[in-house]
């Protein structure tokens, strides 16, 4: 069942016209697949609102998951950074992180030696020597233990010219750091989508599981945090549905979404 939290914003009485759905850790699990119960739900409900993917994974994944859904909205990656027509396969907006940030970073993560993915124009590159230039959209560190990623991400904490934050990484139980321009979030990037929607973030539902999901989950007028987020996250939430592992989604999306619409 769905649990109501303490949180509620007391709009029972707005209609929900377009779903915001984090990837990884609420539409996908460990294994980065989409269960038949999870598919099913999603699928009918996109049949009557619009629903798109809000993640911080770069293009081409929120593509092919949205193309195995059959989802025709415009989609959000690189936490908010980069919105895509799904039907063209192509950016239709960015908000790059600026060279001089990327240069900022990319550099600190080759002394460090960490992992990472950034995003570009043409792609994506995951090792020093792919990065094309310091045009970037966002960059990812990736694969660090939760107290590395904490380091990292106080490291940049004032730096006012960037957004830093940590998310788990639910298909190896480690951390990323994500960095995207200043103002640059998951909340600005489904304001923008709602723009092209005709929605309201009010009249959204947003539904996540992890730090980079808070702005959307606050932002939205109605929230779903997915029974393996972090308490944070879950006291935000307007209401808490069972995990991944238990096919949250769509037990959200049948006990709490489409009652409401």
């Amino acid at each position: 069942m769905v649990n109501s939290s303490s949180n509620s914003k007391n709009n029972e009485n707005s209609p929900i016209l377009a779903a915001a759905l984090d990837l990884d850790g609420t539409l996908i699990g460990p294994d980065e697949k989409i269960t038949p119960a999870v598919r099913e739900a999603v699928m009918g409900l996109s049949k009557r609102i619009k629903v798109f993917i809000a993640t911080g994974r770069e293009p081409a994944d929120a593509l092919n998951y949205s193309k195995e859904l059959g989802l025709t909205t415009p989609q959000l990656c690189d936490g908010g950074a980069n919105i895509l027509d799904p039907v063209r396969e192509i950016s239709v907006w960015t908000a790059p992180l600026g060279p001089a940030n990327a240069e900022l970073v990319v550099t600190k993560l080759r002394e460090v030696g960490a992992a990472f993915v950034a995003t570009h124009d043409n792609g994506t590159a995951s090792t020093f020597d792919d990065v094309p230039n310091w045009d970037l959209i966002r960059v990812s560190a990736l694969d660090m233990d939760e107290t590395t990623a904490d380091i990292l991400a106080a490291h940049f904490s004032d730096n006012k010219d960037m957004y830093v934050v940590k998310a788990i990484l639910p298909y190896n139980g480690l951390w990323a750091v994500d960095f995207t321009l200043a103002g640059v979030d998951k909340a600005a990037g489904i304001s923008r989508v709602g723009e092209t929607l005709g929605v309201d973030p009010a009249n959204m539902v947003a539904i996540g599981d992890s730090y980079n999901d808070l702005p959307m989950l606050e932002i939205c007028g109605f929230s779903v945090a997915m029974g393996n987020a972090p308490p944070e996250v879950r006291a935000a939430a307007d209401f808490v549905a069972p995990s991944v592992q238990e096919d949250g989604l769509a037990v959200a999306i049948n006990e709490y979404v489409l009652p409401r619409l």
